[in-house]
């Protein structure tokens, strides 16, 4: 059985031996292909179509005594084309441990900072709750100015993106929207759709969770509202479903030599997808991710061929 950390190892090792190959020495090898990029379509600002997230297990190593080690993973990411960082409060230690590692590295410039509000309960939220969360996010990652903040979850949509478009009025944020992972909640999302002047919302979407292609994505697409994917590996569902398989050799055909290149491809091959962001705490990982962000992608008919493979599993 071979786990996603050892292909990344065994593919590394492959590729240093090809470096030092006489062939290789003779030739510079060809410069890869560019990072895929979409365009917020309220604003026309290109993003990386892949990105890093800050749930599981970038959570888990963020509440630890290891969590330096997540400086890296924000290297990796920005070394291989990527700028799409999303967090937030409710993510364990995740939003103000990357906020200091990213203010001691002078990164913050550097990243599409992606934050969240949600201080609801019981369906409502106070708004000086809310204004403080705010306001700690803004003092955790130390930039005037906040990329995107999304209301969490969809929590007390009506007053917590009040606020929200307060800030953008303000030009302390740029992008405003809302999220959810839910399918309680995706009646509610379309009507918010419908309703409020959003620029982005996020979703969760996977190879075997393509029920946003039926309403949201293309509601998305008319109302032009840019789509972060979240849990584009389905959390850990697709790992447990593809442990110890080989990806099919004809997948090769798109470069993918990775189940993780397999599943991002197929997510960002979505016209209405702006950028996946899957979580992880390794530098490898990233670059792995990484590499799924440029051509060739998945057309219509090699979309469906690789969703009934993994039907088949």
């Amino acid at each position: 059985m071979i786990s996603r950390r050892d292909t990344l190892k065994l593919g590394m090792a492959a590729g240093a031996a090809a470096a030092l190959a006489p062939t290789a020495l003779s030739r510079a090898a060809p410069a890869p292909e560019p990072i895929i990029t979409r365009p917020i379509p309220k604003s026309g600002e290109r993003l990386p179509v892949v990105g890093l997230g800050s749930s599981a297990t970038f959570s888990a190593v963020a509440g630890s005594e290891d969590w330096q080690r997540l400086r890296n993973v924000f290297m990796s990411m920005l070394e291989h084309g990527g700028t799409v960082f999303d967090t937030a409060p409710a993510y364990g230690a995740s939003e103000e441990v990357a906020g200091q590692i990213v203010r001691e590295s002078g990164l913050a410039d550097e990243l599409f900072w992606a934050t969240k509000l949600n201080v609801a309960q019981g369906g409502s939220a106070d708004p000086g709750r809310a204004r403080a969360q705010v306001e700690t996010s803004f003092q955790r990652v130390g930039k005037q100015v906040i990329d995107l903040i999304q209301v969490h979850n969809m929590g007390d949509v009506e007053m917590q993106f009040s606020i929200l478009k307060e800030l953008r009025e303000q030009r302390r944020i740029r992008y405003a929207g809302v999220t959810t992972t839910f399918p309680r909640q995706y009646e509610l999302l379309e009507q918010t759709m419908r309703a409020e002047p959003l620029d982005f919302i996020g979703v969760d979407y996977a190879i075997d969770n393509r029920v946003m292609e039926e309403r949201i994505l293309p509601l998305a697409a008319d109302r032009g509202i840019a789509v972060l994917a979240y849990a584009p590996f389905g959390r850990t569902r697709l790992w447990e479903k593809v442990r110890g398989r080989e990806v099919p050799s004809w997948a090769a055909e798109l470069g993918i030599r990775t189940w993780a290149q397999y599943f991002l491809k197929f997510v960002i091959s979505h016209p209405a997808i702006t950028c996946a962001t899957p979580a992880t705490s390794r530098p490898a990982n990233v670059v792995d991710n990484m590499s799924a962000a440029r051509e060739p992608l998945p057309d219509r008919a090699m979309r469906e061929r690789m969703a009934k493979h993994i039907e088949t599993l």
